[in-house]
């Protein structure tokens, strides 16, 4: 798959978000501009993408991007305005850590809500098109997992180091055992038959 730079006429920006499906843990989003004549044949969606060769990426990326910004949303917040507002938050928020203020933002997804006064298009699996998209995918990917490593030793019944908060067999189990912990999301269907939550 060609991934290209979507334009050479402005300051763009690509955001992006990982961690929505998650039971437990933040939304993680990123923004970042590249330089006009980035290149880079590894990079692609992070969901495409090993571990490893995400791991490889972060540091290209941040290297060789103009700028770029990453911004968690917790999960008292995600219970407080719902998952998706949550999730365009946390990329208006990484958008607010850019060094340089884009003139066009390019949004992964067909969901957004406008920034400030910069025009923006939302583009439908985006992180496999545009690079700085794809750019945005990685980091907001690498922040977060390293974030629910973070918080695995605090709760490592849960085994977010591997599942990272995602609704895996072995997570769901472990809410069945031990219950839930303050970094799950409430408002989240956590267990498949669940009616109600004893909180």
């Amino acid at each position: 798959m060609l991934l290209i730079n979507h334009s050479n006429l402005v300051l763009e920006c690509g955001t992006d978000e990982a961690g929505r499906g998650c039971l437990a843990g933040p939304v993680t989003a990123a923004a970042v501009i590249l330089p006009k004549d980035f290149k880079n044949t590894v990079l692609n969606d992070s969901k495409q993408l090993s571990e490893k060769k995400r791991e490889f990426l972060k540091p290209v990326i941040e290297e060789d991007a103009v700028c770029f910004g990453v911004a968690h949303v917790f999960q008292e917040e995600i219970d407080s305005i719902n998952i998706l507002n949550a999730s365009i938050l946390a990329m208006h928020k990484s958008i607010d850590e850019l060094s340089t203020k884009p003139e066009y933002i390019i949004v992964d997804g067909n969901k957004f809500k406008p920034y400030k006064d910069i025009p923006f298009e939302t583009i439908i699996k985006g992180d496999g098109k545009y690079l700085s998209i794809a750019a945005a995918s990685v980091l907001a990917k690498t922040y977060r997992d390293l974030y629910m490593n973070k918080i695995h030793e605090e709760f490592p019944m849960y085994n977010w180091r591997k599942n990272k908060g995602y609704p895996t067999k072995e997570h769901r189990e472990a809410i069945k055992k031990y219950g839930i912990t303050k970094y799950h999301r409430k408002s989240f269907r956590l267990l498949p038959e669940q009616l109600k939550l004893d909180l």
